[in-house]
């Protein structure tokens, strides 16, 4: 395994840990199907400020940790 492709997929291992430690992070969402038809109503305060809260926020980085890990693994993948 030359240099390159040995440190990438240290830093792929170590991306991996930190995404399943936001994952499990992140509160649970019991709303399930029943936000979809619409009858409870989701503009409150709270609805609409979520992406300053610390939960939006560990839902972007788990979202741009999970974007690094895909393109990560393609690019290990493509060493040869």
């Amino acid at each position: 395994m030359s240099g390159a492709k040995l440190g990438l997929t240290v830093v792929l291992a170590i991306i991996g840990v930190i995404l399943i430690v936001l994952v499990l992070l992140q509160s649970d969402r019991s709303a399930g199907l029943g936000t979809i038809s619409g009858a409870v109503s989701s503009d409150s305060y709270w609805s609409k400020n979520r992406k300053n809260s610390i939960e939006g926020s560990l839902s972007t980085y788990t979202k741009i940790f999970g974007t690094v890990f895909m393109a990560l693994a393609a690019v290990i993948n493509f060493i040869h």
